[in-house]
């Protein structure tokens, strides 16, 4: 027998029974605690045996819930052309996908998060841009903001989603997915994506916190439910080792040293999580795809475009068709007229090599005959063909060509190598200041010119030493450690004043070494253009070859290598809602794409670069010194980057802080409008979000990021004393400018010149072949070199074989994608959203239009002899903007080929 308390409790509950039974109930698909199930039957143990039944205190919650007012809240889902499957047996049912709206608001009548409303969306439009899904939610009118989507996909194949539109009363709402769903049947979970509205960690609305935690968590591998190699679908962002280079299990002469820990520092690479090598077990397997989280692929826009990934995957295969049609591959060049036959003439490949459709910019295919391969001529070609021999153009191109990143100011004297004489012999230089003051012919003397800064050199003298004798161990390659010495004329244009090339001592010869000058008399003229040859060759290595040679400025390193760390750091430890991971998302743009693509076919052991290059097998090991060696994040800032090699002095009376040691130094006085323009957008960004020191200091994602950065990403310096603190906001933008100008500036400048200075390769080559004629000469060298110095000379440079390659890879590396993202082009959504960020976009971008307009007029300026003048290429490689393919100018967000 019920109790009078039970009795009433019981009415009450068949009240809420009634009432509830004219509402719809709640999708079996929503957590049954959020869609308001909650009554309670509970025993009363003091009431001697007897029960209750009691309605909790969320039912007239409940109830007061159902009574509001609910509105139809149509969404439209927009996909991108050719991404989306065909339309299957899912979709013509109208359930391709189930869409999920949370809420960024709680329920003010309750302390807990608002239920979720969901519906299936529909395909309603296919186009030839865009397909787009509809659904329609029945959505509570005290609903708030929409916080955050979830999705999952119901159609049998992957879905790239691009937006989602929100038609709500106060007006249409944007979500900005741009992001790979898996299907169910390979993920099952939810994908949750945020709003465009960002916030600090401590500012997340209470309904988002945790997905947020969860979202990090999914990137970090740590939901993951197997172990093994990882999927495209799993997005897990971790870090490994470079043990994918080398593969010694399909050749033992193919095996390479790894490259991250204490024998060989490196930056951290993105863990695939491939089987180990059984025979070598620190190794990594090579089989299948290098793997790369979905979402950071290149898109099928630029995947099928000539810079892609269909062409990068195959120039192994292009190569050797090629090899074929070539007379003597491994000869030289007869003369340099055959050398301009392929900007003319081209070579013939047969049809039935298939090449046209993977390069067809290059291949011409003529109706009835065999293909053509043709190259395009390069820009210096175009402007002077005679240049590249000239003693000018050489100084030119060190502060406005292809590397004008290595050039550094002489500020000790005399000059003297660091390494131990015991092993590699006499340190001290034979350049001598009564050589510098007899080339410099009575303008100064020595110690005006050291003392009023007009010395400069190319200083590659102890990096390559210790590699000098292992090099010349490899088939048809040479080597010699290098300086370089420059007198700086009172127009800003430098002048070349000595070559200095050593080779040093080993078991059964002494050390050799000579300085070479200017000629004035055949020979010596003949001797000092192969010396030159010998010189470009480091410089151009140092581009091209991916390896740094003076304080951290390299390319492949400090821009490709570099840069992963970050990019693995702020998925795994910033939010997609964090505003300095959306500052910072367009500068990481296919970045451990173009990675992961030169692991597979550009570094890799055997590779095209070690094929090309003079470093060969040794190229990695080599970047690892230099890594271990110079490589300093605090000075990889372009006025940190300049002050350390003497090319300027703080100064705050200069216009942007600094006062150049050469005026004329086109990369520098652009770069620095371009570095001054980024760090004001930075600043009025950061300031916004961070109007306070503690705030940084507080931020667990962003102090997470940063640590994870320094302590793992390049975990193998993280003892050194230069790592910046986050402390406060300068500290916070010092960091984040430095990485986008890296990603978009730096890179743009030591990439999109490669072709047009390196594309006809006697002005850039890549490698040395036969030593110079006056090293330990034998009768017959020293014959050849006096009857046909011409023949010295083209045997010295790369072999036809070797030249085509080194020309068809860096025509592919200099060209522009179609779906190019430049700096200063488009506003992130995520901008757009806040007017105080969008306005500070919009006076960025001002900046960088005018920037262009500067240099169009430095251009014209014939005072300006570094960019302006006879025949002189126009250095245009930071101006912002470009169209697609070969222009040598551009400066595209991120690294991304």
């Amino acid at each position: 027998m019920f109790c009078k308390e039970a009795s009433s409790s019981l009415q009450t509950l068949n009240i809420a029974k009634s009432l509830s039974s004219e509402f719809t109930k709640p999708s079996a698909l929503i957590n049954p605690l959020s869609a308001g199930h909650r009554y309670k039957l509970c025993p009363r143990p003091n009431l001697r045996g007897r029960c209750t039944v009691t309605a909790s205190k969320f039912d007239i919650d409940w109830r007061a819930k159902e009574r509001v007012k609910k509105i139809k809240v149509k969404g439209i889902i927009t996909a991108k052309q050719g991404l989306l499957p065909s339309v299957g047996f899912t979709d013509l049912l109208g359930v391709s996908l189930l869409v999920e709206l949370i809420s960024a608001e709680t329920d003010p009548r309750t302390p807990i998060k608002k239920d979720p409303v969901e519906d299936y969306a529909q395909r309603v439009l296919i186009d030839g841009h865009d397909d787009q899904y509809q659904c329609v939610f029945d959505m509570p009118k005290d609903f708030g903001a929409v916080g955050a989507i979830r999705v999952v996909n119901l159609e049998s194949k992957e879905i790239f989603i691009k937006e989602m539109k929100l038609e709500v009363p106060d007006g249409p709402v944007t979500f900005t997915f741009n992001s790979w769903v898996a299907p169910k049947s390979e993920d099952p979970t939810k994908r949750t994506f945020f709003s465009n509205k960002s916030y600090l960690p401590l500012q997340t609305p209470e309904p988002l916190k945790q997905l947020r935690k969860e979202e990090l968590e999914t990137l970090q591998g740590k939901n993951r439910e197997r172990d093994g190699e990882l999927k495209k679908f799993e997005r897990v962002y971790d870090y490994d080792v470079y043990n994918d280079v080398g593969d010694p299990d399909k050749d033992p002469k193919l095996a390479r040293p790894v490259m991250g820990g204490l024998s060989h520092p490196y930056p951290r690479r993105c863990k695939t999580g491939r089987k180990p090598s059984r025979k070598y077990p620190s190794i990594e397997t090579r089989k299948g795809d290098f793997y790369v989280p979905r979402d950071e692929e290149w898109s099928t826009v630029k995947g099928t475009a000539f810079t892609g990934t269909t062409i990068l995957a195959a120039l192994p295969a292009v190569f050797p068709q090629i090899e074929a049609a070539l007379v003597d591959p491994n000869m030289p060049f007869p003369h340099f007229k055959s050398i301009e036959d392929l900007f003319e003439e081209g070579i013939e490949l047969p049809k039935k090599a298939g090449l046209f459709p993977l390069i067809p910019r290059l291949v011409k295919a003529v109706a009835e005959a065999d293909d053509i391969l043709q190259f395009d001529s390069p820009i210096l070609l175009d402007k002077d063909r005679f240049s590249w021999i000239r003693d000018d153009e050489f100084a030119r191109q060190t502060l406005a060509g292809l590397n004008p990143l290595c050039i550094g100011l002489v500020q000790e004297w005399p000059l003297k190598s660091k390494l131990d004489p015991a092993v590699y012999g006499d340190p001290n230089s034979l350049i001598t200041s009564e050589i510098v003051e007899r080339e410099i012919k009575g303008v100064m003397s020595f110690d005006e010119a050291l003392e009023n800064k007009r010395l400069f050199m190319l200083d590659y003298h102890d990096l390559l030493l210790p590699y000098v004798n292992k090099v010349r161990e490899l088939d048809d390659s040479t080597l010699y450690a290098s300086r370089t010495l420059f007198f700086l004329n009172d127009d800003s244009t430098l002048r070349p004043v000595a070559i200095e090339l050593t080779r040093p001592q080993d078991v059964n010869r002494p050390q050799w070494r000579q300085v070479f000058t200017p000629g004035y008399d055949a020979t010596s003229c003949w001797l000092w253009s192969l010396a030159k040859t010998h010189a470009i060759t480091h410089d151009a290595d140092s581009a091209y070859v991916l390896l740094l040679l003076r304080d951290g400025k390299f390319y492949r390193l400090r821009t490709h290598c570099c840069m992963e760390p970050y990019i693995i750091a702020a998925n795994r430890q910033l939010s997609a809602m964090h505003p300095i991971y959306r500052l910072l998302h367009p500068h990481f743009r296919y970045t451990m794409e173009i990675n992961a693509r030169g692991r597979q076919s550009l570094v890799n052991a055997g590779g095209i670069i070690e094929s090309c290059f003079w470093p060969g097998k040794y190229s990695l090991e080599l970047s690892s010194d230099v890594y271990d060696k110079l490589w300093r994040f605090d000075r990889e800032g372009l006025p940190a980057d300049l002050i350390s090699r003497g090319l300027a002095v703080e100064d705050e009376t200069a216009e942007h802080g600094v006062r150049l040691t050469i005026p004329d130094y086109p990369f520098a006085t652009d770069g620095l409008m371009l570095w001054d323009a980024l760090k004001e957008w930075v600043t009025d960004y950061v300031n916004h979000y961070y109007p306070n020191a503690e705030q940084v200091k507080l931020d667990e994602e962003l102090q997470g990021w940063w640590s994870e950065v320094r302590n793992i990403g390049h975990g193998d310096k993280k003892n050194e004393p230069w790592w910046p603190v986050l402390k406060t906001q300068d500290d916070l933008i010092e960091v984040v400018t430095t990485i986008a100008w890296v990603a978009s500036g730096h890179h743009a400048a030591v990439n999109f010149g490669q072709y047009g200075y390196g594309g006809y390769f006697p002005n850039r080559p890549t490698t040395s072949r036969i030593k110079m004629p006056v090293e330990e000469p034998t009768e017959e060298e020293l014959k050849e070199f006096y009857e046909d110095p011409e023949k010295t000379m083209l045997k010295t440079f790369p072999s036809k074989k070797q030249a085509t390659k080194l020309m068809l890879t860096l025509d592919l590396l200099s060209t522009h994608s179609p779906d190019e993202e430049y700096l200063g082009e488009n506003a992130e959504a995520s901008w757009a959203h806040e007017p105080v960020i969008y306005a500070a976009y919009e006076r960025f971008k001002g900046k960088l239009q005018y920037l262009e307009g500067v240099i169009d007029e430095r251009n014209v300026d014939v005072a300006l002899k570094n960019r302006a003048g006879a025949g002189v290429v126009k250095y245009e490689l930071l101006k912002p903007i470009s169209e697609p393919g070969l222009t040598g100018m551009g400066v595209p967000n991120s690294v991304s080929i």
